[in-house]
Order: C-alpha cells, then structure tokens, then sequence
C-alpha cells in the first residue's frame, strides 16, 4: 500500500472516530469545509506521522493552529467559545504516550508529550 493511501485511510478513520466534526471547533465536514490531518504533537516538534497523533480538523483550525502546542490552541478554542474538548485531547495524548512506549523511538517527541500531559492536567 502507498504512503498516500495510509494517509487517506488514517484521515477518514479520524473523521469517522469524531462524528464528522472537526476535532478543535466542532464545525461539521462537508462539501464546504474538508477534513485535514492535524498532528497533536507537531511534526516539527518530533511528533510521528501515526494514527495515535493525527486527528481530522478542518483547515481554519489547522492553518491558525500552525505550530502552537495542543494545550495552548485547546486554551484558544474554549476562549473562542468552541466545543473543545479537554478530555478528547487526553486521550490522544494519553493514546499516543502508549504508542510511543509500545513502538519505542520518538526521542525528541516524548518530553514534549508529556509536558503537555502535564499541562492539560493542570488547567482541567
């Protein structure tokens, strides 16, 4: 199978797994506003291209989210007034700490992962 279609296949598992909403502002997918994988932990923060790190957000969220930790663009939303979801975001995360232990590797994501943890614990 090519790199594309894994791609594809983790997109629409993510948009089937949230209902068709947009993991961060709850805007319902469609014809007008398509789904984007969104990486939790950043790629540029050494998060892994993998199903436990991708969620489906539309392109706003993604494109606004750009680089800021989850924590901080989770903080964004509900200061927006979106349905975010404090809990959503700790199970990814949580999902993807067991990943990362099962799988190994990942050296430069894993304090970051957890200082997100961290955080998320904090201001819940």
């Amino acid at each position: 199978m090519r790199q594309h279609e894994r791609r594809t296949e983790r997109l629409d598992a993510a948009v089937l797994a949230q209902g068709g909403r947009c993991f961060w502002c709850g805007q319902a997918f469609g014809r007008l506003v398509a789904p984007t994988v969104d990486h939790v932990v950043p790629r540029a923060k050494g998060g892994p291209s993998w199903a436990e790190n991708e969620v489906a957000a539309c392109r706003r969220c993604n494109g606004e989210r750009g680089q800021r930790s989850p924590v901080e663009w989770l903080e964004e939303c509900v200061r927006r007034g979106w349905p975010a979801d404090a809990a959503a975001l700790a199970a990814v995360l949580d999902r993807l700490d067991a990943a990362i232990d099962v799988h190994g590797g990942q050296r430069r994501a894993r304090p970051y992962l957890r200082s997100q943890r961290r955080r998320l614990a904090r201001t819940r």
